[in-house]
């Protein structure tokens, strides 16, 4: 493989293996702040609890997703020289302030949460976990603006071959962020709360604090039905934005060669031959393309075919049709772990209103595995997302081709790829080592929760 092909390969690795770890930081904030917010309210110490053992495993995943997340700058400014050039400008605004403000505000107060307990006053502790969750927030919310300045560049101008911001309030209001914003939060919290409950299955399977687990249960499994939903919804209306912004990522993820008549029929499932341009064998549902597409029955869709011949007059001679197996399977595996998500969470908030989930051990075993399902749909999700854009880097501006570093060699990014995916190993196994250490060892007994930083940090 050449520079360009490994360099790609790079940045799927160290961009997955980043994200595998920001949304559990984003959803696991909230719910520890829920949590101790409670203990304050209550005066009850088994939420105490249940915020610091919580806390536990989000310092550990909060940790590593630092680390990751600096090896992820390292492979920009060594494989994608042209790229940081070209969108410098426009990138530079958000992204400093994500690292000067939110992610300074987040690491502050995650200090003064760690060693607050029992220093400062209840309600100004509590505080600083609320500002943890608002700060790992925001920093989402300027990462996916430089995300959606590749999906959809707006307000800018080409000075000397770059791209220039003319307006950061216009980036702000970019509609692709605000599609992608919100469907990014509530993954991040149907992570979260399917992270807590799997957990607090395999303690309730062996009877151990179920004081705690039960209620860590209880609040994860509602959060999980209500977010799963608004998942489900908010991708609804990224995939509408899809019609307007990138008609061609949405062809592709229904393997859509030709357009449609006046209703479209959604592809269930395809053997796709992308060398003839065609499909060989099809599942197909009437008019639910069009409602997904349109929220009516008539809607026609334009195929790929189409596209590419609209594209070649608009952008000149080339390929502009993505790599069309994995933007459909990557498309169909997000949404089947979606709904399988939705089903469960829906069974364990029956369960747990009729008091009868403790009884249902075939369910508690089967949600333990089931903590994976939304890194699986995330990371699809992702990979539909930045596959489908191909071959763009920046839709409509710069080819992923023209981005890569020119110096850069096959053996150099080889070289860089393999020690960063060593480290990312070793990082992986330190991360599931912990976790299943501290779900071993549980909470502090009640009556000995202490607000010391050691007993936090065990």
């Amino acid at each position: 493989m050449d520079a360009l092909e490994l360099a790609r390969w790079q940045f799927a690795i160290t961009t997955v293996y980043h994200f595998l770890f920001v949304p559990l930081s984003i959803g696991l904030a909230y719910l520890i702040a829920y949590m101790q917010t409670l203990y304050v309210i209550r005066n009850d110490e088994t939420y105490k609890r249940m915020a610091q053992f919580w806390g536990k495993m989000f310092l550990v995943n909060f940790a590593v997703g630092v680390v990751t997340g600096i090896l992820q700058e390292f492979q920009f400014g060594m494989n994608w020289a042209d790229y940081s050039r070209f969108v410098g400008a426009v990138f530079g605004g958000p992204l400093a302030v994500e690292a000067l403000v939110s992610f300074f505000l987040e690491s502050t107060f995650l200090g003064v949460w760690i060693f607050g307990w029992d220093k400062l006053n209840k309600k100004v502790h509590l505080a600083s976990i609320w500002l943890v969750a608002i700060a790992a927030t925001l920093s989402a919310l300027w990462i996916l603006t430089a995300n959606s300045f590749m999906q959809e560049p707006v307000d800018y101008v080409i000075n000397n071959g770059r791209a220039e911001m003319s307006s950061f309030f216009a980036l702000l209001g970019n509609p692709q962020l605000w599609v992608e914003f919100p469907h990014t939060i509530w993954a991040s919290f149907l992570t979260a709360s399917l992270f807590v409950v799997g957990i607090s299955a395999y303690k309730l399977l062996r009877k151990q604090q179920a004081d705690v687990f039960r209620p860590s249960f209880n609040i994860a499994i509602v959060v999980a039905l209500a977010s799963s939903l608004l998942v489900a919804f908010s991708g609804h209306t990224q995939s509408q934005h899809l019609m307007e912004a990138q008609p061609m990522k949405m062809a592709a993820s229904e393997g859509l060669w030709e357009t449609t008549g006046e209703s479209a029929p959604w592809t269930l499932f395809a053997v796709i031959d992308p060398d003839n341009q065609e499909n060989r064998f099809e599942v197909k549902i009437p008019y639910l393309l069009s409602i997904l597409a349109y929220n009516q029955t008539k809607g026609s869709v334009p195929g790929m075919l189409e596209l590419q011949a609209e594209y070649e007059a608009l952008y000149g001679p080339g390929n502009y049709i993505p790599p069309v197996r994995t933007t459909f399977w990557s498309f169909r595996i997000m949404v089947g772990a979606g709904l399988l998500m939705i089903l469960l969470s829906l069974i364990g908030v029956i369960g747990m209103v009729r008091k009868k989930i403790e009884n249902w051990r075939g369910y508690l075993k089967l949600m333990i595995p089931v903590m994976i399902l939304p890194y699986i749909a995330n990371t699809a999700g992702w990979v539909m997302t930045e596959v489908g854009r191909q071959p763009w880097i920046v839709f409509g501006l710069q080819k992923t081709s023209d981005a890569v570093s020119p110096n850069v060699t096959g053996g150099m990014v080889l070289t860089s790829m393999i020690g960063f995916t060593l480290i990312y190993g070793i990082l992986a196994a330190c991360f599931v080592y912990l976790v299943v250490r501290f779900a071993k060892q549980g909470p502090a007994p009640a009556g000995r929760a202490s607000g010391h930083e050691s007993e936090v940090l065990a």
